[in-house]
């Protein structure tokens, strides 16, 4: 039996039948990833505030085969489609990428939406074999966008996939800056333990000997190691726990992209490293690099990266806004 939250307080086992339109949003998370979870919460909060006489569903992750076939009996030819942005479109997590392929080879009579997502498929067999099998399933969906969140991303949808794809950042950008009274005091290292990690150990420790003068240093990861399951009526509060976390911080040093963009809302000096294909580093400077406070780097030698740190721990944060530059998005949506 699937769980369904048509609002954020409770799950609910039966879909609405009533005469609205409706947005069902596949693949919602129940894990602790806060970065995963910050675009679930974005995504809501996107279409609540843009286009709210939609009635909006999340479908945990967990759920996905029981869910195809509920939405399946209850769905008209005004209702959306769309599969959860943040991670990426691959052959790096392939039950993600499974799951993702069965939704949009099952709706393939209404516009099916996949948010904004990274693509990495790699270049080995697996890859191969794993990216033959997404542009089948995608390709039988004629409705199907695909949103690429860094411009090397877009490229690539455009080159794999028949499909339309369009261009706008990473949904949690869409949320506005956050401010919190909080006294910064800290450095914090915020780096994966997955797959994607390609930051030498060495490096870290030598970064972290280089501040250990001046600060107290502790380490973290975007993923939470006391929270096993994550639902829509948790998320909120957990998400607004870790923009406070950073918001503590005098500095931030990670490879997690979504680090770097709880940085920019915080407005939390932030120096990003790469991960295993770049996707932080694309969308810093598809979308960031004006932000005077955050910056990236693939440097390894130590008196770049401190000059590095000085300035943005010297920048002053400024205005931004990103949401225009959500438009295609918008227009997509506005013209049904």
């Amino acid at each position: 039996m699937s769980d369904f939250f048509i609002e954020t307080q409770k799950a609910s086992v039966n879909l609405p039948l009533n005469g609205r339109a409706k947005v069902f949003m596949f693949g919602v998370p129940s894990y602790s990833n806060m970065g995963d979870q910050a675009v679930s919460l974005a995504e809501r909060k996107y279409f609540e505030n843009e286009f709210p006489d939609y009635q909006y569903i999340e479908i945990m992750d967990y759920d996905n085969a029981a869910a195809i076939k509920a939405v399946q009996k209850i769905i008209t030819s005004q209702d959306i489609v769309a599969y959860t942005g943040g991670g990426n479109m691959g052959s790096l997590y392939t039950n993600i990428e499974q799951d993702r392929r069965k939704v949009f080879a099952s709706f393939i009579n209404n516009l099916t939406i996949s948010f904004p997502q990274s693509i990495f498929f790699e270049k080995t067999e697996k890859g191969e074999n794993e990216k033959t099998l997404s542009r089948i399933a995608y390709e039988k969906n004629p409705n199907l966008v695909l949103i690429a969140r860094d411009a090397q991303s877009y490229r690539k949808m455009q080159k794999t996939f028949k499909n339309q794809v369009i261009f706008t950042p990473d949904m949690v950008l869409y949320l506005q800056a956050q401010k919190f009274d909080l006294k910064r005091h800290d450095t914090l290292f915020v780096f994966r333990n997955d797959g994607e990690k390609v930051v030498q150990e060495p490096l870290i420790d030598s970064i972290k000997h280089m501040l250990s003068d001046s600060d107290s240093i502790h380490q973290t990861d975007t993923v939470l190691a006391s929270t096993k399951q994550v639902t829509p009526v948790t998320r909120e509060k957990l998400f607004i726990d870790e923009l406070k976390m950073f918001a503590k911080q005098k500095l931030i040093i990670s490879d997690r992209f979504h680090a770097m963009i709880f940085s920019v809302l915080t407005g939390t000096p932030c120096l990003l490293f790469g991960n295993r294909y770049g996707k932080g580093k694309h969308a810093y400077f598809d979308w960031l690099e004006n932000i005077d406070w955050v910056n990236y780097t693939d440097e390894e030698d130590l008196d770049r990266i401190q000059a590095e740190i000085v300035k943005i721990s010297e920048a002053q944060v400024h205005q931004y806004n990103l949401r225009p530059v959500f438009k295609p998005l918008h227009d997509l949506i506005a013209v049904r």
